[in-house]
């Protein structure tokens, strides 16, 4: 799957997003997680990460950064 533009980082960007989800947000990965898969049937990533972001308040770096670490634990589950 191609990953828009607008919510690609750099590795070492997604890595520091990441690490701090959990101090910014208040939630960690998992809960995220569980938010996006509870949350509307969205196709793209895009949508997902907007939906975040206006749904629960995160910036759109942030909503982008969990939108894509979600994706990638969803593809090594299958």
């Amino acid at each position: 799957m191609e990953v828009p533009m607008s919510l690609n980082h750099s590795p070492e960007t997604q890595n520091k997003l990441i690490a701090r989800v959990p101090t910014v947000t208040g939630r960690e990965l998992p809960e995220w997680f569980q938010a996006i898969d509870n949350g509307p049937a969205f196709l793209r990533c895009e949508e997902r990460a907007n939906w975040l972001a206006d749904e629960h308040g995160l910036t759109h770096g942030y909503a982008a950064a969990i939108v894509l670490e979600h994706e990638r634990h969803r593809r090594h589950r299958l």
